[in-house]
């Protein structure tokens, strides 16, 4: 009997602690989005003495191969915040980019490097990852689109495999402008109009490499949707998102992730939201946004649902498939970040 009586207590007790083991393992605290694309949220990771450390906005963000997580924002007492991923403060520098907008970082074998844009100072910068100065990239006057020197207002780079690189010039003349790996002017497409290749606040540019072949998929935010074009500027794609104000596109494995500044249009301040599509382009889940709906194949209008985010600016992906938000406009908020349940 004492042995039968002993056996059953622990097996009482080993379920006992597998039970609040699972328990404990659950995520704490509400759980947003959809589908299999669910998050947590921390809203204090990045938070800084902003006596010390400030922001004003905060742009946007990418990780190195160190896995440390990079932040830009137009505040010049401190550019560029590199966090670890825990939200420590690692290091920070930068004092001459009061536009900073676009950051991308471009690996070069070994090295990595990051590309900043500067809507205030009409320029685009090479930089290592300490902040050293490498190449500067001014108006292309040459291409003899441009007048005078301020109407190039660069928002965002993306680097190709072989070092060229695309400036969206998102809050200039809305051209995409390919430059080789030396930073001779190649060619430009893009530009405003009415035709469907024509652009209209060009924010973001990205080189999407998960169909085998590079192609760009290229910001159109004011029409609420990302165009694919070749390497070379010819359209081949339109990826509808209505109700979504959306930023860069930024790819992390198979899927898409990006920012919505405001919904349905930006007229509306504070109502922004996370969007992830699939390897297909479909929308599956939306965080702090509404449920993406198909009706016929087609993506029914989107918009904010859970106001957990003001007015996201980028979004950065890493390793864990976590979540960093940082935003515009939004109280000078330090980014968020969302955990994947």
């Amino acid at each position: 009997m004492e042995r039968r009586s002993f056996i059953k207590n622990t097996a009482t007790l080993s379920a006992s602690f597998f039970i609040m083991k699972d328990l404990m393992a659950k995520p704490k605290g509400p759980i947003y989005g959809h589908h299999h694309m669910r998050y947590t949220l921390d809203n204090k990771w990045g938070q800084l003495n902003p006596l010390k450390n400030p922001v004003n906005d905060c742009h946007e963000m990418v990780q190195d191969k160190k896995g440390r997580i990079i932040l830009l924002t137009n505040e010049t007492k401190n550019n560029i915040l590199i966090y670890n991923k825990s939200g420590k403060l690692l290091s920070s520098w930068g004092h001459d980019f009061p536009g900073a907008h676009g950051l991308t970082i471009a690996n070069e074998g070994k090295q990595e490097s990051l590309f900043i844009t500067d809507t205030d100072r009409h320029q685009v910068f090479k930089t290592t990852l300490d902040g050293n100065i490498l190449k500067t990239i001014d108006c292309p006057m040459e291409t003899g689109l441009y007048k005078k020197k301020e109407e190039f207002v660069p928002t965002e780079v993306a680097v190709a495999d072989n070092g060229d690189f695309y400036i969206a010039d998102g809050y200039g003349l809305q051209y995409v402008l390919h430059y080789n790996a030396d930073g001779k002017l190649q060619g430009y497409f893009g530009g405003r109009g009415k035709d469907l290749k024509h652009l209209d606040n060009a924010h973001g540019v990205c080189v999407d490499k998960r169909s085998g072949n590079p192609t760009l998929l290229v910001t159109d935010r004011t029409r609420n949707c990302f165009k694919r074009f070749d390497m070379n500027g010819n359209l081949l794609e339109v990826i509808a998102l209505p109700g979504a104000c959306i930023c860069r596109a930024v790819i992390k494995n198979e899927n898409l992730y990006a920012a919505v500044l405001r919904s349905p249009d930006l007229n509306k301040a504070d109502s922004g939201f996370v969007t992830i599509l699939d390897k297909n382009n479909k929308v599956i889940s939306n965080i702090g946004g509404t449920v993406p709906v198909y009706t016929d194949d087609t993506l029914q209008p989107m918009a904010q649902e859970t106001p957990i985010l003001h007015n996201p600016h980028d979004v950065c992906i890493d390793n864990d498939e976590n979540i960093y938000v940082a935003q515009w406009a939004s109280g000078k908020v330090y980014p968020y970040k969302f955990t994947r349940v």
